[in-house]
């Protein structure tokens, strides 16, 4: 597996850090092993968390849906296996999908990759 993971870090918030610092919204929610940033995954308009690993060379990040315990590592763009992260391991089950409430637009589908 590329990069570190660090277990102690929490997530940087509910929901994609970029989005809600630019006004966006974001399909699903990534969170980065390697520092805890919250980004958007790559069906969103902005793709935050690949843009993340990117710039970062943080390659590995964990779903952030409720439910779902899986690590991808975009260097390699396959799923792997990692440990257990800081809680909280999702974004809150009453935010909505896609999210953040109030923000995603009607006809949202057709802007989605």
């Amino acid at each position: 597996m590329t990069g570190t993971i660090d277990t102690s870090v929490p997530p940087s918030g509910t929901g994609c850090r970029d989005c809600d610092d630019s006004g966006g919204w974001w399909v699903h929610l990534r969170r980065c092993a390697a520092c805890g940033r919250v980004g958007c995954c790559d069906s969103s308009p902005a793709r935050h968390a690949s843009a993340h690993a990117a710039a970062a060379g943080h390659a590995v990040a964990m779903s952030f849906e409720p439910g779902e315990d899986w690590f991808w590592d975009y260097s390699t763009q396959q799923f792997v296996d990692g440990p257990a992260l800081a809680e909280p391991t999702s974004r809150p089950e009453d935010q909505p999908v896609p999210g953040p409430a109030g923000r995603v637009p009607a006809g949202w589908r057709g802007l989605i990759h």
